[in-house]
């Protein structure tokens, strides 16, 4: 697989304006310089620049890492701290779907950091924004999710690893939901919109991707009926950011951390 065409895939799949699109389009061909281990050109020739052919089996390289590294620092001597941090996410994101399909192994991005990490306070959305939230045209799966974590204040990483076999008929909670999220109860509106997402089915990931999961996937993160893979943190993540950016008035969306209720949301970095 060609890392320019990887990147042609992500951005067709990805949930993003035609505007998000283009910015993620500059950004990702940019890392492709870094890669390669050259100088990317400047940024009034970066657009118009042919950027090298390499595979995106590069990334599973140790040397990757190394590079990336190297070149986030330039970036940073030469760009703002919003800038540097808005390309190294569209590269997470894209990487988290690589991941997702099977095509790299590892995440060289993991280590990378845009800045120095300082605690700040993260704000729940008002009533007024999870209304809005609430009506937006999104798949029932994340309606069912956003609803869940909502309910329950528990942490998105726990909730995507719930299983079918832990959830009633109608969507309700057992004691192995409880267990695995640390909450015993949620409303019946969403209990309602688990069960018509489950539909039945009894076994697997309660949130599912929309394909077959890779060969690699671990069977406990696969649905034996459609051999769907469960849903990663970082999918949810990227998909709730991308949903919720037309509501965010500072234009860069909301974080699933924002949708517990203040009584469970701490500080975050």
């Amino acid at each position: 697989m060609e890392y320019a065409v990887a990147v042609d895939l992500y951005l067709a799949d990805a949930t993003l304006s035609a505007a998000s699109r283009r910015v993620y389009r500059i950004s990702l061909t940019s890392w492709a310089w870094a890669l390669a281990g050259r100088p990317a050109p400047p940024s009034r020739e970066r657009r118009g620049a042919v950027p090298p052919v390499l595979p995106l089996a590069l990334l599973d390289d140790e040397v990757a890492s190394r590079r990336l590294a190297a070149a986030l620092r330039a970036r940073a001597g030469h760009a703002d701290a919003q800038t540097v941090s808005r390309e190294l996410s569209a590269l997470r994101s894209a990487v988290g779907w690589w991941q997702d399909m099977g095509w790299i192994r590892t995440d060289p991005t993991g280590s990378l950091r845009a800045g120095p990490r300082r605690d700040e306070p993260v704000t729940p959305l008002t009533e007024q924004q999870l209304g809005a939230l609430f009506r937006i045209q999104a798949s029932l799966r994340e309606h069912a999710l956003w609803h869940l974590l909502h309910d329950t204040g528990a942490a998105a990483p726990a909730v995507l690893q719930l299983d079918a076999s832990a959830l009633g008929p109608a969507g309700q909670p057992t004691s192995r939901a409880a267990a695995t999220i640390g909450a015993s109860r949620w409303s019946a509106g969403t209990s309602e919109l688990l069960a018509w997402l489950l539909a039945g089915r009894r076994l697997g990931p309660v949130f599912l991707t929309e394909r077959r999961a890779a060969a690699r996937t671990p069977q406990a993160d696969i649905c034996p009926l459609t051999r769907q893979g469960r849903v990663s943190y970082r999918r949810a993540a990227e998909i709730f950011t991308n949903a919720t950016r037309p509501l965010d008035p500072a234009g860069q969306g909301w974080t699933l951390h924002q949708l517990r209720p203040p009584r469970c949301v701490r500080l975050t970095a």
